[in-house]
């Protein structure tokens, strides 16, 4: 079972279908039982960061997601759920993050003729073999929405990049915690296929 992190940040019943879509069984939850019941977790999300973090705090998923993490549970975050396993957001000044991983999150900065946020579709550069990213081609096109990007403090944990004018860590893998800036279930066979490599990890992998 997949439990989908309910904090009122959206983006819930797409990941639901995909993983459907797959054949996985899954539940979009905040309660605390289901979640230490369920398997693997996916933090998806859209919307702004500092008040993200708040929803998280209000509904004690913040809780939920260390003590997950610490027992070695499969963690997926999508798209401003990734940001929030990083310390802290350019987009929320002095709003700490979850601190599960280490690395900023930044602003895509302005230059003439990008458009701001970056939305749609951009190939990735793969590397150091990502669990997420078995049998998916090299240089794959996947679905952006976001005008905020990772850089990450250890870049032995980025999987996947992509150039939007600037470097961007689009993936991430450490111990059991993976996470995505793009969304993979908007990102068609590709992206069903990561979605699809995340649901056959199983604790201890790695």
């Amino acid at each position: 079972m997949i439990a989908i992190l309910d904090y009122d940040a959206g983006n819930l019943k797409s990941v639901e279908k995909a993983l459907g879509f797959l054949g996985e069984e899954s539940i979009i939850t905040r309660d605390r039982r289901e979640v230490e019941q369920a398997d693997k977790l996916i933090l998806p999300g859209v919307g702004s960061f500092g008040a993200a973090m708040r929803q998280l705090k209000k509904y004690e998923i913040d809780k939920m997601l260390q003590e997950a993490v610490a027992e070695g549970k499969p963690l997926l975050g999508i798209c401003l759920g990734l940001q929030l396993l990083f310390e802290e957001s350019e987009e929320s000044p002095g709003v700490r993050g979850l601190g599960i991983l280490e690395g900023q999150i930044l602003k895509i900065p302005e230059k003439e003729g990008l458009k701001i946020p970056h939305i749609g579709w951009n190939s990735l550069q793969l590397m150091r073999n990502g669990r997420l990213f078995l049998d998916i081609a090299p240089e794959s096109y996947v679905y952006f929405v976001h005008s905020y990007y990772l850089k990450a403090k250890d870049e032995k944990i980025v999987t996947a990049a992509t150039e939007y004018g600037t470097y961007i860590h689009a993936s991430v893998e450490c111990n059991n915690v993976f996470a995505c800036q793009f969304h993979p279930e908007k990102s068609s066979a590709a992206g069903l296929k990561i979605l699809s490599n995340f649901a056959a990890i199983q604790r201890g992998d790695g």
